[in-house]
């Protein structure tokens, strides 16, 4: 059996993750959050002292974090919950780090980690196996091209410049 796949494409705050949310919730579906992976990665990374300019490194970091996937949920270490009313929870090592990875200094070691050839190979196939039925509704970059390049349904989102920005200064 094949997974329905619906792919949320674009630029950071276009609102991708937010119609992905509502989507998966409408449908029924499961939700994949790909930039909450990238900066787990990051926090790990972070917290492990690993070096932002070691590429071997920063992959077995990312390589090493242990998903199970619970009801179509990555649990990553301990578990990632997600209630509709209170949003995606993410737990490292048995700690709650959903507001942990989205300080400002992770978001920029995210994007370091996401410049790694190897950290992003071992988060796509961790993203791959996050494809269970019913369904998965899957929004970060590279979610239609790269990831889930088979998606029934790809969508790019896009916002101006300055609806991009105000939304930024909303998330911080």
């Amino acid at each position: 059996m094949t997974v329905p796949v619906i792919a949320i494409d674009g630029p950071a705050a276009s609102g991708k993750g937010t119609i992905a949310q509502r989507a998966a919730d409408a449908l029924g579906w499961h939700y994949l959050d790909s930039g909450a992976l990238y900066r787990l990665a990051a926090l790990a990374a972070l917290r492990a002292k690993v070096s932002f300019d070691d590429p071997a490194a920063l992959t077995a970091a990312a390589q090493s974090l242990a998903p199970q996937f619970k009801d179509g949920r990555i649990w990553l270490e301990l578990h990632t919950t997600y209630d509709p009313q209170a949003g995606q929870r993410i737990f490292l090592n048995g700690e709650d780090v959903s507001e942990a990875i989205r300080a400002e200094s992770v978001g920029v070691a995210a994007s370091k980690c996401a410049a790694v050839p190897g950290v992003r190979q071992a988060l796509f196939d961790l993203q791959r196996r996050a494809a269970a039925a019913p369904g998965l509704v899957a929004d970060g970059r590279d979610m239609g091209t790269v990831v889930f390049p088979e998606a029934k349904l790809k969508i790019f989102m896009t916002a101006s410049a300055r609806v991009r920005a105000e939304r930024r200064v909303k998330q911080l």
